[in-house]
């Protein structure tokens, strides 16, 4: 009971695999797929992340920067000094000053008693014996809390800040830029891929018309109806289908495989086309007149020029005065005098600082200058591709025009192509054509229908190359 049941098991996955690799793959989920899983995307998307972060970074800036430390120390380092004994000279009260004067001998009518060193000869001296001093560093330690804040930075601050915003938007932009570059490169592959499965059909009903052509060929020769030279005719034409077939079957299969790889699946992985295209992706009005300016890049360009103003004014503000604070607050023990600490207690300081550039030979004035060239060279880049973008948009909706006529003339063609291949077919089995006229009708029915394919393709990718160059992917 068990086995029956793993093995209904594993029929129902299979069933679900099978039903899932024959999934009919339509552009818009080709394109969902190259979306969700192309890795140029992902890279485009970790970009923008970063630009974030460096934004969230410079904001940070604005706001005061708390820290702690903290410093140990041990040596057994000790510094020993003795103040030798000596007699020190003696001070009496000033009754007209209110003051300390000099306790000197003093002879009336003399004055002061100098001794044979220069120094006055005083009436009493005070008695040093001298002191030993021991200062001690081992175990001082300190621990404290700081804050720093920047009150006027030239304009660094928020010219950074600026900066990584606009950096932060470019990297928007670049994201919408690699989701378009991805739907172009998926509608290539795709569409191609289309070409190549039409092609292949169109190869092989060619040779299906060829096989039974030759069978009654072979047929008629072998009663005496047709000679020998028109079988090899025929002959020659399967020849050349055999090799249009392998030819197709060859392109199909690399079209897949590198459909498979922009939509980041198995390079072996089936991919099941709609019945019929000609109706699929046509959704381009060039009758709009939209205009270049809503394409990422016209905005990129934009946003560089901004960047590159920023640029301007940090540079600037190296040459700008600079005003900050700090204050901190922290506890210091250790450092004994003669066995006696002399730190053992917590302290608050303050400071503040102002830096004022005075003179650096015109550096501040030419780097400056510098950033103004690449900000008025990043206007003239913008300008110049704008032009280009332009040219490109007007040349992408003439060849949308272009390949709307030329799908209406192929098909035009194929129409006329084969009424003349069943015209001919029909003359020919009357005996009223040979058979070197009815094999050119096929061959030119199966020119006409390879024209009206390749047509078709060349119609959806010109529609989304129009769409890139309007700026509507």
């Amino acid at each position: 009971m068990n086995t029956k049941r793993i093995f209904f098991v594993l029929a129902l996955c299979a069933m679900c695999g099978v039903a899932r690799a024959q999934e009919v793959m339509t552009l818009e989920k080709c394109r969902e797929r190259a979306l969700a899983n192309n890795k140029a995307g992902a890279i485009a998307a970790l970009n923008k992340d970063k630009a974030l972060y460096t934004k969230r970074a410079y904001r940070a800036n604005y706001f005061p920067k708390f820290s702690a430390s903290g410093s140990y120390l041990y040596t057994n380092m000790r510094l020993t000094q003795r103040i030798p004994e000596a007699y020190l000279p003696t001070f009496v009260p000033d009754p007209a000053t209110g003051g300390l004067k000099p306790n000197v001998f003093v002879v009336p009518g003399i004055g002061a008693i100098i001794g044979a060193d220069g120094i006055p000869i005083f009436n009493e001296y005070a008695y040093f014996p001298g002191m030993d001093f021991s200062l001690k560093l081992s175990n001082f330690w300190m621990a404290g809390v700081s804050a720093e804040q920047p009150i006027y930075m030239g304009g660094k601050i928020t010219a950074a800040y600026k900066m990584a915003q606009a950096g932060d938007e470019i990297a928007a932009l670049s994201q919408q830029l690699a989701r378009a570059e991805i739907i172009v490169k998926t509608d290539e592959a795709y569409w191609t891929y289309v070409q190549t499965n039409e092609l292949v059909k169109l190869a092989l009903s060619y040779r299906k018309t060829l096989d039974e052509l030759m069978r009654n060929v072979q047929a008629a020769e072998s009663v005496g109806l047709k000679h020998r030279n028109d079988v090899l005719k025929v002959q020659v034409k399967m020849n050349e289908a055999e090799l249009q077939l392998r030819q197709a079957e060859n392109g199909k299969r690399l079209a897949r495989k590198n459909l498979c790889h922009v939509m980041g699946v198995s390079a072996d992985s089936a991919v099941v086309l709609p019945e019929s295209f000609e109706n699929e992706g046509l959704t381009v009005d060039t009758a709009q007149a939209p205009s270049y300016s809503s394409r990422p890049e016209y905005a990129m360009l934009e946003k560089q020029v901004r960047l590159k103003e920023q640029e301007t004014k940090l540079v600037r503000s190296d040459f700008l005065p600079r005003v900050g604070v700090r204050a901190s607050y922290g506890y210091m023990d250790g450092v004994t005098l003669n066995n006696a600490k002399l730190f053992d207690r917590a302290s608050f300081s303050a400071l503040a600082s102002v830096s004022i550039p005075l003179f650096q030979w015109g550096e501040g004035r030419n780097k400056i200058r510098a950033a103004k060239a690449e900000r008025n060279a990043a206007q003239l880049q913008r300008d110049n591709i704008s032009e280009q973008m332009a040219l490109e948009l007007a040349r992408a909706s003439d060849k949308c025009d272009e390949s709307a006529l030329e799908v209406e003339l192929t098909a035009r063609s194929l129409e006329q192509a084969e009424e003349n291949a069943k015209v001919s077919g029909l003359q020919y089995e009357g005996g009223m054509e040979p058979l070197s006229a009815y094999l050119e009708s096929q061959t030119v029915w199966q020119r006409a229908r390879m024209e009206y394919v390749n047509a078709l393709t060349r119609q959806r990718l010109n529609q989304t190359y129009y769409l890139k160059a309007a700026g509507m992917l």
